[in-house]
């Protein structure tokens, strides 16, 4: 029975829509609260009681300037919408010619890659062609060695053969000398024939030095207590200018006094750590890491054993002692410090072009720390800070 009400009632629903009066009269009002139509009886049921009824035309007139109220609405999110499309449109041409110039950065970051592969190539093949020929050089003569000493067997062996045919006497007279040169032989040592494979290891690319600027950046700053007096740090601790004059500085142990030397904070003895130091246009400087438990008397010393560092004289960087790959460099206002403890090597970056200058290779026994020296007329060496960094984003 409630199926069929309900199907009744769906019928008559499509009734009224179809004819616009109700079972009393002709619809002549309509209700604002259920927007429905009615008649004039229907306007007085307890349904709509307390609704807003109003005549049909009425009715009709203010929906209709709503309508255009909504037209006019409508025309403003078309013409929001269109803009946002012709915007979009516009990023397209913009992310075009981003990805564009993108790609032609890519295509000469890649060329220069390319570039200097190939010096490394050519450099490292020919230390190897140089190894390789001083290596043949000494296996050449360790075998004129072992032919010497091979002839002196025989002769040797020949006097005892000839010995055997002596007087007894005669042999016995000579025996003496004879046992005494006999003990003395030695067989010559054979000369290594080996090649040294970290002298053709190449530096970090550009794009490996990116992640190791990214992952092991210090923060790294000065000790105003090993600088010379004629050094004066900034409060900061990260830019050390030099003086004319010394100051007046308190006695420590840890102070450099015969050269203009300041060293950094923290100490390291193990571990990645890189930092970047600007240099500038000073006429002559060092950097480096020094070990960090240097004697009163290597400090007096202008150039202190235990020290890795590079040195800017002039117009040419100086790497004398290095066991380093390294490759004539032109001048670099910033340059680009990595240690690597457990490998035992220093390098240094030109930056922000990040080309390898050189690399020391050495056994760390202690910790080390970060090296600072300024010559005459020198300008401040500053320490970077981390939003500094000439790495790419």
């Amino acid at each position: 029975m409630v199926e069929v009400a309900q199907r009744l009632h769906r019928q008559a629903m499509e009734i009224k829509s179809q004819n616009p009066s109700c079972a009393h009269q002709v619809l002549t009002h309509f209700c604002e609260d259920d927007l429905q139509l009615l008649c004039l009886q229907c306007t007085r049921s307890e349904n709509h009681n307390g609704h807003q009824v109003t005549p049909i035309v009425q009715a009709a007139s203010h929906h209709r300037q709503r309508f255009q109220d909504i037209i006019q609405s409508l025309k403003m999110q078309i013409k929001d919408v269109e803009g946002l499309k012709n915007i979009q449109n516009e990023r397209i041409q913009t992310f075009r010619e981003k990805a564009e110039a993108r790609r032609q950065e890519l295509t000469s970051e890649l060329e220069q890659l390319n570039q200097l592969l190939l010096w490394d190539q050519q450099a490292a093949f020919s230390r190897l062609k140089d190894e390789e020929q001083d290596v043949k050089q000494r296996l050449r003569e360790n075998i004129v060695v072992f032919e010497n000493y091979i002839s002196k067997l025989r002769g040797f062996m020949s006097h005892v053969v000839t010995g055997r045919a002596q007087s007894d006497s005669e042999l016995l007279s000579t025996v003496k000398d004879f046992y005494k040169h006999f003990q003395s032989l030695r067989n010559p040592a054979i000369f290594p024939a080996q090649l040294r494979r970290e002298t053709y290891n190449f530096p970090l690319l550009c794009s490996a030095l990116q992640k190791v600027i990214q992952q092991f950046t210090v923060n790294v700053t000065l000790d105003p207590e090993s600088a010379h007096p004629q050094l004066l740090v900034s409060e900061d601790k990260k830019c050390v200018s030099l003086l004319k004059k010394k100051q007046h500085t308190p006695h420590s142990l840890k102070r450099f006094t015969n050269s203009p030397v300041v060293l950094g904070c923290p100490n390291f003895n193990s571990g990645r750590h890189f930092w970047e130091v600007k240099v500038g246009e000073k006429p002559e400087w060092a950097i480096g890491v020094c070990k960090a438990n240097l004697s009163t008397e290597a400090r007096w010393s202008s150039v202190p054993r235990g020290c890795w560092r590079i040195v800017w004289q002039g117009d040419c960087f100086d790497v004398s002692g290095a066991d380093s790959n390294f490759q004539q460099a032109t001048r670099a206002k910033r340059i680009g410090i990595f240690l690597d403890y457990e490998l035992g090597e220093v390098s240094f970056y030109s930056m922000p072009e990040k080309s390898h200058i050189c690399t020391f290779r050495d056994n760390f026994t202690g910790p080390v720390c970060p090296y600072f020296y300024l010559g005459l007329h020198s300008e401040p060496l500053t320490l970077c800070s981390v939003t500094d960094f000439t790495g790419w984003p």
